[in-house]
């Protein structure tokens, strides 16, 4: 897979709503919680013929001692976490509820978005540096997931075939 196709979307709202209505863990992207930039990395890892976006999240104090895991990556810049990606939020997407995040800094952004710009660029670097750990380590949780196979982490994940069906729904209807 072309490490070029990992860039950063924002994914559709009324598509991430339905999601939520489904599993409450699809992590929301709601103005009135102040997640409506929430950005998800668009891999679009194909798992079982689906595409997948896995969100990243900016890196909190709790994520500073815990180590990678299948359903869990850290992005570095410098030796340092600044993000995470969390596999086991991936959710099923089509190309229509993809938005592409704009990361090209500007000589007229604000200082705060350029610094956020600059934040996005270092995560997606390393992102397509590790792109082929990223995509394998995707398709191992969700086969693991679908096999039944033990899986420490099966409470913390999404019901990934439940939400490909509302992912087919959804884009029927649209």
């Amino acid at each position: 897979m072309n490490n070029k196709r990992l860039n950063l979307y924002h994914i559709d709202m009324k598509y991430i709503r339905n999601l939520h209505k489904i599993d409450s863990h699809v992590m929301s992207v709601s103005p009135q919680i102040g997640k409506d930039t929430r950005v998800f990395l668009g891999i679009i890892v194909m798992c079982h013929g689906q595409k997948y976006c896995i969100p990243i999240s900016s890196c909190k104090p709790k994520h500073i001692n815990i180590r990678d895991k299948i359903d869990f990556s850290k992005i570095y810049d410098d030796n340092k976490p600044v993000a995470v990606l969390n596999f086991n939020n991936m959710i099923p997407v089509e190309d229509t509820q993809l938005i592409p995040v704009d990361i090209k800094i500007r000589n007229n952004d604000p200082p705060q978005l350029k610094k956020y710009k600059r934040l996005c660029q270092k995560e997606i670097e390393w992102c397509r540096h590790h792109h082929h750990d990223i995509i394998n380590k995707a398709n191992v949780l969700y086969h693991k997931y679908l096999s039944g196979e033990p899986l420490i982490c099966r409470n913390r994940c999404l019901p990934f075939l439940k939400l490909e069906e509302a992912c087919a729904k959804y884009n029927e209807k649209q």
